[in-house]
């Protein structure tokens, strides 16, 4: 028995097609290119509360369309409108009494299948897959060892020689000389759970068996769609590298996301991984933004220890020189609705995009978990960067946000496991496996990089071989400045990409990618091996023989030095093809631009000035108010659940989870506060959970180079009621720390927020306190309402040394005193009556004494009164 649905030949060279069969074992697939069949017989059907359907269904209809539609990328391989057409067929079956469909997609660069219950009544469990594919016994395939967070390394190896096992995806295989196949999944969302490749035990002729194999044993599905797509990339490797199939796939984006011009692509700066504790250190991340803006960068990210108090400042800070600020979290920390308010919170202070960690699942709850991350963000204006996550499966189309996937065996591997660093023959398959699907956050250019065997033009090579949205440079900024190759070609490197190609290499030598921004192309080339000469053609991107390229390679790369250190430049023209002489598993970098053209065309961000806005905090009066005078023409952020309005109008704007409301003002009419020429004030109304003593931060911004909003902030407080208030209980306004933030009830740590130990000084334990490393100092907001200070200091039990402590209100001395390691706490009492900023200072007594802790123990503010 035989029933096939067959479309009309596809034309152009690499052309793509394929059709579904019901043989006399089941339904089948088929897959053509250039006319002739490279996959054949691939089973199709699924599992459904244990019962397989596929095997010997009827035929109940079939439809045929023509797909057309076009979508705006704002970030990946090729940024701008896109537009795509597709055959698709859907075959309907009746089996078992069930009904139920195959679709299949046809593209120019692959194929795509995925199942149906259109008629499906109440819910069903998907126990299964049929879906498989034969690698032939000759094929060689690189693949990674399955793990949910697709950090292994990746390899070649032969199908004759392929372990059986679970890989992830996608899955390479190269069928002939030209020919080859991607296999992997798009279309994904929280009803479905992911997938990974099954490979079985060789077959009689050495073939093997890869099937799909979802990540949850039984998923509950409704009616509609019940699998996401398997899809099947097919053509030659240069056709694979610039696919944008498996985005084509993806769901549409939501009306509001279509115009997301505030999804910013660039490039970022790091201090994570050449200094682990750097992101708790406000002057360090200052001037990764002071370096990250003379390259012209977009970005920061500042990774684990950033600490509430200080955010505020650094976002100010950057957005001066244009760069936004992304935080780091971990995905548990945003796992209710309750933790999902931080997001409105971090947003309302003007940070442009998150960091999440960790997820490692590919379960149907994970997904669940990642469409809500994904509507919030989007609903918020955060860009977001996935760590510890699944592969790209065309979030990029749906959530144009997304700007970056981890899913690879990146340079953080050189800080974890030293032994384990990163070779070069993992770094050539990327291009042609895992970026085929998506940006890939690799965090490229790890110069300092211990037991690294990569040569230095290899690692300035992937800047431009591995693509992601927000490109995350691995070192200490001041390792670019000090190679003043690599910092001038980072600096000229392009935020965004328009046009993706692969000029030569394959997965087992070599990659030698160009990427168009505008009239110039930028390539990066990395190599496996020994040291040779690469040529690199340029017929792919049709630039002229008089065309100017200037080159950054390795310097010396016949010498044999492993890792090959040393850029050298040279500028030539493109001719047919240039030839660059690469080290050991060496690589280069170059800028092709049109004759007459500058090929240099960097600048620094110019420095910009804040929008006024005073006072610095301002205090909530009895009406629940607090008043606040910005420049004319500024708006605002609020935390949520606040409201706000010009002075002298009615009603408040919300701050709708902290985008702040924009409304008209005229200053000076009718009984409102009269301000100076340029200025106008605003009413703000905190939420009524803000408690006596904290403190909420508004943000006042204005458009700024490019767009890029720049950033004041005022910081709102509700006065302390009269009683005893603990200091480690209430906000501190400002902090300087030696050695991460000053710790709440506990000794200082590590570096990291709340990684100290119990509070002990000579032999004595205390719950309460501050815990401080010198120099320290922690500011705290009185607003005049306390009477009395008390408390006790010492030097912790955990450190030695000797330290000068001090007490001060409005800079004035109001208690001093000398502690020692080993001795009991010094008690104080301090009369701060009339005090509005309180400042507990602390600083080593000699240059021997680094590394003492001082606690600062009970602490109490009293409050007689609030009649002042």
């Amino acid at each position: 028995m035989t029933d096939e649905v067959r479309p009309g030949p596809a034309t152009g060279p690499g052309a793509v097609s394929a059709w579904v069969r019901l043989t006399d074992t089941g339904v089948r697939l088929t897959v053509a290119c250039d006319g002739e069949v490279v996959l054949d017989g691939i089973p199709l059907g699924f599992s459904l509360d244990g019962v397989e359907f596929g095997l010997n269904p009827e035929p109940a209809g079939a439809v045929e369309r023509t797909v057309r539609d076009r979508f705006r990328a704002r970030s990946g391989k090729a940024v701008g409108e896109h537009h795509y057409e597709h055959h698709e067929t859907v075959r309907t079956f009746r089996e078992a009494g069930v009904e139920w469909q195959v679709i299949l997609r046809t593209g120019p660069d692959g194929v795509a299948v995925r199942y149906a219950l259109p008629a499906l009544d109440g819910t069903a469990l998907l126990t299964g897959d049929r879906t498989a594919v034969t690698l032939p016994a000759g094929a060689r395939n690189w693949v990674l060892d399955y793990q949910t967070w697709y950090e292994t390394p990746r390899f070649g190896v032969a199908t004759a020689e392929l372990p059986s096992g679970a890989y992830g995806f996608p899955f390479l295989t190269r069928l002939d000389a030209t020919r080859h196949v991607l296999v992997t999944e798009s279309g994904i969302d929280g009803r479905f759970s992911g997938a990974h490749a099954e490979v079985g035990e060789p077959g009689a002729a050495g073939e093997r068996t890869l099937r799909f194999a979802p990540a949850d044993e039984a998923v509950e599905v409704t009616r509609g769609l019940v699998t996401p797509w398997r899809v099947f990339l097919v053509g030659t490797l240069s056709r694979l590298v610039s696919s944008l199939f498996v985005d084509e796939l993806a769901p549409a984006a939501a009306l509001e996301l279509e115009e997301a011009t505030w999804v910013r692509p660039g490039r970022a700066a790091w201090s994570w991984w050449s200094d682990f504790y750097s992101g708790a250190q406000l002057e360090k991340q200052k001037h990764f933004v002071d370096v990250a803006a003379s390259l012209g960068w977009e970005h920061l990210l500042i990774d684990c220890g950033w600490e509430e108090t200080w955010v505020p400042e650094i976002v100010a800070y950057a957005s001066r020189r244009g760069v936004q600020v992304h935080l780091w979290t971990i995905w548990r920390d945003l796992n209710s609705p309750e933790d999902l308010r931080r997001l409105a919170l971090w947003r309302s202070w003007g940070v442009a995009g998150i960091k999440v960690d960790f997820m490692e699942s590919e379960a149907k709850d994970r997904y669940r978990w990642y469409d809500t991350i994904l509507a919030e963000t989007a609903r918020l204006g955060l860009m977001v960067n996935f760590h510890g996550s699944v592969i790209p499966r065309g979030w990029g189309r749906a959530f144009p946000q997304v700007i970056g996937y981890e899913a690879i065996r990146g340079a953080e591997y050189y800080v974890f496991f030293e032994n384990q660093a990163l070779t070069a023959a993992h770094n050539v398959i990327q291009p042609f496996t895992r970026n085929v699907v998506g940006g890939m956050d690799a965090t490229p250019v790890a110069f300092g990089a211990a037991n690294r065997t990569t040569s230095d033009g290899h690692e300035l090579g992937l800047s431009v071989a591995f693509e992601c949205g927000i490109t995350h440079f691995a070192d200490h900024v001041d390792a670019y400045t000090a190679r003043p190759l690599a910092a001038r070609f980072l600096a000229e490197l392009a935020p965004w990409w328009e046009e993706t190609a692969l000029l030569a290499g394959d997965p087992d030598g070599h990659a030698v990618i160009a990427r168009r921004s505008g009239d110039r192309w930028f390539v990066g080339g990395i190599a496996t091996g020994g040291a040779r000469a690469l040529h690199v053609p340029f017929e792919e991107i049709g630039v002229g023989a008089d065309a100017q390229v200037w080159v950054v390679g390795d310097a010396a790369p016949a010498t044999g030095e492993v890792p090959a250190t040393g850029l050298a430049e040279t500028t030539t023209t493109a001719g047919d093809g240039i030839d660059v002489e690469v080290a050991c598993d060496g690589g280069f970098v170059a800028i092709v631009a049109p004759a007459g053209t500058p090929l240099f065309r960097a600048v620094p961000r110019p420095v910009q000035s804040p929008p006024a806005a005073h006072p610095a905090v301002a205090e909530v009066g009895p009406d629940g108010t607090a008043t606040i005078t910005t420049e004319a023409g500024t708006r605002l952020r609020l935390p949520p659940g606040w409201t706000a309005h010009r002075d002298g109008e009615g009603g408040g704007t919300s701050g709708r989870d902290g985008e702040g409301g924009r409304t008209a003002h005229r200053d000076g009419e009718d009984g409102r506060t009269a301000h100076r020429d340029g200025e106008e004030g605003w009413v703000v109304r905190p939420d009524r959970s803000l408690a006596p003593g904290r403190l909420g931060v508004v943000t006042v911004e204005r458009d700024g180079d490019g767009g890029v909003p720049v950033v004041a902030h005022v910081r709102v407080v509700r006065p302390l009621t009269p009683g005893d208030h603990a200091l480690s209980d209430l906000p501190m306004i400002a902090f300087v720390n030696d050695d991460g933030p000053v710790e709440r009830d506990q000794s200082n740590g590590a570096g990291n927020p709340g990684d100290g130990r119990p509070m002990r000084v000579a032999g004595e334990g205390f719950a309460r306190g501050l815990g401080t490393a010198p120099y320290s100092e922690a500011r705290f907001h009185l607003g005049g309402h306390a009477d009395a200070f008390t408390g006790a200091v010492g030097v912790d039990d955990e450190s030695t040394g000797v330290a000068r402590v001090g007490v001060l209100g409005d800079g004035r001395e109001l208690f001093t005193a000398v502690v020692e390691a080993g001795k009991p706490v010094t008690a104080f009492t301090v009369d701060v009556r009339g005090v509005q900023t309180l400042c507990l200072r602390s600083e080593t007594a000699t240059p021997d004494d680094t590394g003492v802790h001082v606690d600062w123990v009970d602490t109490t503010l009293r409050v007689a009164s609030i009649s002042r």
